[in-house]
């Protein structure tokens, strides 16, 4: 099996998943309930979801990690067993890839729910060590790859760099929300992100969930200019998310329209492209159709 580093000095354009929470929903998790916790009580739900983005088309899958420290897991009964809940992820993403033996596992690593002083109460070393004990956890059980997603401060996204560096030498993506426009909600902005993490040697920089499909293309544009040549990671939303009749959440971009921004996405120089929130299997299918037409 090639390595990710592998395929993308290849010039390969890979696919990544689709969303873990939103689908989840569909098949029962509750509103507020850590999609973690399934990790451990349901995981025929975690591997069947994983397995269908793969017969989707998924190149990359992400375990069910995002909120996978000790501090976003300190309200569970899991707050103790970080260690068994990342171990059990990793086993659970490696039997839904197996169907595809080339598919790669990337261990994925959140935000820890709490801002960083001085504009919150967690002290650096407080997140450092969250990120540390679940990054060596993703690292032991064997991912290909950790992806740091969902990033909003550059102080945070460097605490979870240099924690993840300390697991291993494995690929690391770093990826940013941005829900103002060409910020996020810390005001960083994506020339930002290429000068603090490009120069520490990370596999790939990109963009995940927050923002319109217009703005996602806007972004990776802004990073291509800002670093020609650096490999791209795109994971929007299906769309902003919007209440229905019922009040309940849905994201209304279909897979087609998924597939074609996509398509934009890498022709402006994405070179992973996968789905965020909203996105089901059929969106992924879309997506890989798409990137490999």
């Amino acid at each position: 099996m090639s390595s990710f580093l592998e395929r993308l000095a290849r010039g390969e354009t890979l696919v990544s998943d689709g969303a873990t929470g939103t689908n989840l929903q569909k098949v029962g998790l509750k509103a507020g309930m850590h999609p973690e916790s399934w990790v451990m009580e349901q995981p025929e739900k975690i591997v069947a979801l994983e397995r269908a983005f793969v017969e989707a088309g998924s190149d990359i899958i992400l375990t069910c990690t995002f909120g996978g420290t000790r501090l976003r897991l300190k309200d569970t009964p899991y707050a103790d067993r970080v260690a068994d809940v990342n171990h059990r992820a990793v086993e659970l993403a490696r039997q839904a890839a197996s169907v595809r033996p080339e598919v790669l596992v990337a261990g994925s690593l959140g935000p820890v729910g709490g801002l960083m002083k001085p504009y919150g109460p967690l002290a650096v070393e407080e997140v450092s060590a969250a990120y540390a004990e679940q990054a060596k956890a993703l690292v032991e059980a064997g991912v290909d790859l950790l992806v740091i997603e969902t990033q909003f401060a550059l102080e945070e996204a460097k605490a979870a760099l240099e924690a993840a560096r300390q697991a291993g030498d494995l690929p690391l993506v770093v990826s940013f929300s941005y829900d103002r426009g060409l910020r996020t909600m810390m005001g960083v902005k994506p020339e930002q992100v290429v000068r603090t993490f490009q120069p520490l040697g990370v596999a790939a920089i990109g963009a995940n969930c927050g923002t319109t499909l217009e703005n996602m293309e806007a972004i990776i544009e802004a990073y291509a200019a800002a670093a020609p040549g650096l490999p791209l990671w795109a994971k929007p939303n299906a769309g902003m998310p919007v209440l229905d009749d019922a009040g309940e959440t849905v994201f209304n971009v279909m897979p087609e329209e998924m597939g074609e921004a996509a398509r934009r996405n890498v022709l402006a120089g994405a070179r992973i492209a996968g789905g965020c929130c909203g996105n089901s299997p059929a969106h992924v299918a879309a997506i890989a159709t798409a990137v490999r037409a």
